[in-house]
């Protein structure tokens, strides 16, 4: 391919050196001294790796570099933009060297004859491509995107030190196709690296750098603040998050990482007050860990303000134990929607196949007869009677038979899926809470 880099920074030259192994690149910046030392096989940043690189595609003929816009869209097909997005002093995000760049491609692809895409390399909040980089090119070029020319974000995932690796050896590779044109051209790029590929759509792409970003900054805060426990405990804490770290099933994976309702159960809550409290003796300012119940109690109220905002004060709840395939009901946050619920007069009906309360025994009990004590009243022996009931129905837990259940609603009934336990977005009918 034929390809156009714009901004010669850490991600914009490590990903014109790394394509120029094998497609020509021109690479785009207004600083003449960074054009300068490229176009003399040097690099303008220090990285691993980098300076041979250049070094070859230089001499081969492959990377040059220039300070025209104009100049790197009609020769190439396709530009990848890797301009700084800095913070400002308020955090938000100063887009001008977006903008103007958006602006110099729409310019130079209103004399363009070939059909070209723009990649967005840069990291941008999601929404961005919408409001600023398509109607700027679009205004400064006279041309519709999807039709004139293509759009894709693609958001990278390069460490500073070692960028080249991570360049040939990504977690993944994230494509936000605008239009399938662009987003094959794209896939071809990319075709031999080894590495998941997901294509999405613009948004969703735009958001993931932050949701990787903001993670690690949390795996970091939160790995600090159990070495801080640790050390006033006297214990090890690198010990410590070695042990932790051996648990790939539960602690690194996929687990407890899905968007939902809040946590409950006679482990999470009790286990997070409990080292708080010892943080708190300890003298210890920790705000990641103190934070955790807090936000728990706010997703319980994002859940029981989604119920009121529904039409209708019969509301019909499909599981009301912590999780699935269990009867335990303490802490469970289904419990708290529908005690606070009941204060508010609400008519409810509770179904749970697997809540029985002849079975109901210890601390299990005590906590029903302390937080629902008309909990007998409530509950119903089958989802029919439950949706004959109910305005509302609020999926509690993810059961397997709740699935089949919803596909016995009416027209006139809200869902409020808290588990999602389908695979809908959020309409007028069918609510879920993060989704």
């Amino acid at each position: 391919m034929r390809i156009g880099v714009f901004g010669l920074g850490y991600v914009g030259t490590v990903s014109a050196a790394c394509l120029a192994r094998e497609h020509e690149v021109i690479g785009v910046d207004p600083n003449r001294l960074k054009v300068e030392l490229v176009n003399s096989a040097k690099s303008p940043i220090v990285e691993k790796d980098l300076d041979a690189l250049i070094v070859g595609a230089v001499e081969a003929g492959r990377l040059k570099a220039t300070t025209s816009a104009r100049e790197a869209v009609l020769h190439t097909e396709l530009s990848l933009v890797c301009v700084g997005t800095p913070s400002r002093a308020n955090g938000s995000l100063d887009l001008q060297y977006l903008e103007r760049v958006c602006r110099e491609i729409g310019e130079a692809l209103a004399d363009a004859a070939e059909f070209h895409t723009v990649v967005i390399r840069s990291t941008v909040l999601p929404g961005t491509m919408r409001t600023l980089v398509i109607p700027t090119i679009e205004s400064a070029s006279g041309k519709k995107a999807g039709e004139g020319f293509g759009v894709c974000s693609n958001p990278e995932f390069l460490r500073e030190g070692s960028a080249v690796y991570d360049y040939d050896n990504p977690p993944k590779t994230v494509i936000g196709e605008h239009d399938k044109a662009s987003g094959e051209k794209l896939r071809g790029l990319y075709a031999k690296l080894d590495a998941p590929l997901v294509v999405t759509d613009i948004a969703a792409a735009e958001m993931v750098k932050y949701v990787d970003n903001v993670w690690h900054a949390l795996k970091v805060d939160f790995a600090n603040e159990i070495g801080n426990i640790c050390k006033a405990l006297e214990i090890d804490g690198h010990r410590v998050m070695d042990i932790f770290c051996k648990d790939a099933k539960l602690n690194l994976s996929p687990y407890y990482l899905k968007p939902g309702f809040a946590f409950g159960g006679s482990c999470l809550p009790k286990d997070v007050r409990a080292l708080t409290y010892c943080a708190k003796t300890l003298d210890l300012d920790l705000p990641v860990l103190g934070s955790l119940l807090r936000s728990n109690d706010l997703q319980v109220e994002r859940g029981i303000e989604m119920v009121m905002r529904a039409p209708g004060r019969k509301v019909g709840v499909l599981g009301f134990s912590f999780k699935a395939g269990t009867d335990d009901l303490r802490e469970s946050p289904i419990v708290r929607l529908v005690e606070h619920l009941i204060g508010k007069g609400y008519d409810l009906k509770l179904y749970d196949r697997n809540v029985s309360l002849a079975r109901l025994t210890g601390a299990n009990k005590a906590y029903i007869d302390e937080h629902v004590p008309h909990l007998a009243k409530l509950m119903v022996e089958s989802v029919d009677e439950l949706i004959r009931h109910a305005n509302t129905i609020v999926v509690g837990n993810a059961a397997p038979e709740f699935a089949d259940a919803l596909k016995k609603t009416r027209p006139d009934q809200v869902v409020i899926d808290l588990v999602r336990i389908v695979k809908g977005v959020t309409d007028g009918a069918y609510q879920g809470i993060c989704w």
